[in-house]
This record gives C-alpha cells, structure tokens and sequence, in this order.
C-alpha cells in the first residue's frame, strides 16, 4: 500500500497504521485501513477537542514513563516488576533527556559492554532495554528495536545448591527464635515454597496440622503438615497481622526487597553470600531425597514437576545413589 493511499497523516509503520501530525500525539490504529471501523477512529482522531495538542519531548524519561502506565509493565509478576524498576531508574538516570529513536545498535552494545564486569547487571539490563524499545516502536516513535538480536554477555554460569549443613545451623545461631529472619528461613525450608508464596501465608492457612498453599507460579494448591522446627518458630512469632510474615510496625506483609535485605546481612555475617533465599527451596527438595522420598513425594510437598525435581536434587541424588552403589559392591566383594 503506497503513501498516497492512506488519509491525510496517516503512516504505514513495521507493526501497523498510526496517526502522525506535528503538535499531536501519535495513535496507532487498531481497526483495518479501508473499513468503517478504521474511518470512524480517524474521524474521531480529528475531531477530538479536548486531546492534548502538545506532544511530550521524546525522551527516555518520558518512554519510560509511558511504558510504566502500559498494560505490559502493569502486569508484570510483582517481583519481576521491582527488579525492572532498578535498570529503568538506572537508564533514566543516564539516558534522561536523549531521544529513544535516535538509539542505535552500537549504542546498545557499548551499555552492555560499559557493565561487563558486572555480568548479570548487564544482562539484565539488556533484556529490559529489549522490552523499553519494543514499547518505543508501540509507540510509533521509530521503526525498529536496536535492542532485538544484541547477545547477552557470555558468563560462567554457577549452579545455585542448598545451603550446607553447617551454614544452616549458623544461620539459626545467628537468628534467635522471634526474629523475623528465623522466621523467614525456617517457613522456606520446611515448607520448600518460594519466597513469594511464603511472604504471602497467613496464620488462617494454617489448618489440620499444615499449611494450606496455593502457589501464584503454577496455581496449584498443596497441603504441607509443618516440621517440628517450623512449628517452634510459630509459637513464639507475634501475631499483630493476618499475615505471618510481616512488615516492621506489624501491619503488612513483609516486602520481598525488605526480606531479601535483612537476610543478606545475616549471609554477610555467617559467610553466606554464594547462597540466596531459594537456595532454602533446593534445601528442601534435598532433604527429602535423602530421606528416601521418590519424585512423587518430593512433589507434594514442593509442587515441582519431575524435571524440575530432578534439576533442584540431581547432585544429592547422585551422592544417595553412589554411596548404596559401593554399599552394594562392599557386600559383594564379600559374599564372594
């Protein structure tokens, strides 16, 4: 479809037809060219009186705040949207004024490379970057995402593991029954729930014995009988909140960021740093294995898949194995 086809400032761009005209915002059309659909919002473009005839100045802070009102940053998991927030301040704090369509392949790249040593940021940081200039190109302010395609930096990726026995009592030592970082870790061992589903319980899930969960990832619900530990953290944690967690005053849900910071001392503290709070996931999947529980019981507990019960005991599993394999071989030997 050539130019001349289309009405009075409207353009063709790589995902569909917007109305473009200096002093005006840009609007993309959702109905086809052609149709009455399409005529009626063109007509309504241009007889809209109180519409801003001021353009905002195309900039990364105004991107950025374009894209926080957008349905795609809205419905984001709420941990997922913390974690964009600290690369779009940070892109805010660099980039500010300078127009988004103006950004270049090379420019991505020479970011991502300004925070190589800092491999995960850097990463991280690209991938949101990704996600910004495909709402600039929503936008219509430029044709194309010079974010698309640019390859994350190469690391050593490190498997995360459970944390070590000795750190764990360490852990206990340093966290008193009362506080709430006992409170935290001994829920998440236990229970072998992530961190937002454990944030989340109230003393009313607690029912015949266990805790009654329905994990926000996969929506499944589970019923976990509460371990001894966990039941000496409960007795002894105020209850001024619904929540069994909660914020300092008492009066809210503890935040992820607020958990995840005062845990971080306790790890500087013990020396902890290679082992994070889903770490304590790992910790229980583990447990279990070595218990003797197959796939299946692991599962009731955690909510895993098979594979992902695999994935979280697979180095435990092999050393379970290993020792009933010699165990096996020594009574061989000496059968023979």
């Amino acid at each position: 479809m050539a130019k001349r086809e289309l009405p009075k400032h409207v353009y063709r761009q790589r995902n569909g037809l917007y109305f473009q005209r200096r002093g005006w915002p840009s609007r993309k059309f959702e109905s086809e060219f052609g149709t009455p659909a399409f005529w009626k919002e063109y007509a309504d473009i241009l007889g809209t009186k109180d519409q801003p005839k001021v353009i905002a100045h195309r900039s990364f802070v105004a991107l950025i705040k374009s894209y926080r009102a957008s349905p795609r940053y809205r419905n984001l998991k709420p941990r997922t949207g913390l974690d964009y927030d600290k690369h779009l301040d940070f892109f805010a704090s660099i980039m500010g004024d300078r127009n988004p369509a103006k950004m270049q392949r090379k420019d991505v790249i020479r970011l991502r490379d300004a925070n190589a040593e800092k491999a995960y940021f850097a990463n991280y940081s690209l991938r949101v970057l990704r996600v910004l200039m495909e709402h600039c190109v929503d936008l219509g302010w430029r044709d194309t995402n010079p974010a698309r395609g640019v390859p994350e930096l190469k690391t050593e990726k490190r498997e995360r593991e459970p944390w070590p026995r000795h750190l764990l009592d360490a852990y206990r030592e340093a966290c008193p029954l009362g506080s709430r970082q006992r409170l935290v870790m001994e829920l998440c061992v236990c229970t072998g729930q992530r961190i937002g589903d454990v944030l989340n319980m109230r003393w009313s899930d607690i029912q015949d014995g266990g805790f009654c969960v329905k994990q926000s990832k996969t929506k499944k619900e589970l019923w976990v009988p509460i371990l001894p530990e966990l039941e000496a953290a409960l007795k002894v944690a105020s209850r001024n909140s619904v929540f069994i967690l909660t914020n300092e005053r008492g009066t809210n849900r503890w935040s992820y960021r607020g958990a995840s910071a005062a845990v971080r001392v306790v790890r500087e503290q013990i020396g902890a740093l290679e082992y994070d709070i889903h770490s304590w996931r790992y910790n229980a999947a583990c447990e279990l294995v070595e218990a003797g529980c197959g796939d299946d019981l692991v599962a009731s507990i955690t909510g895993q898949s098979s594979a992902m019960v695999l994935h979280y005991t697979k180095k435990v599993r092999q050393k379970v194995r290993a020792i009933e394999a010699q165990r096996m071989r020594t009574e061989q030997k000496q059968n023979v």
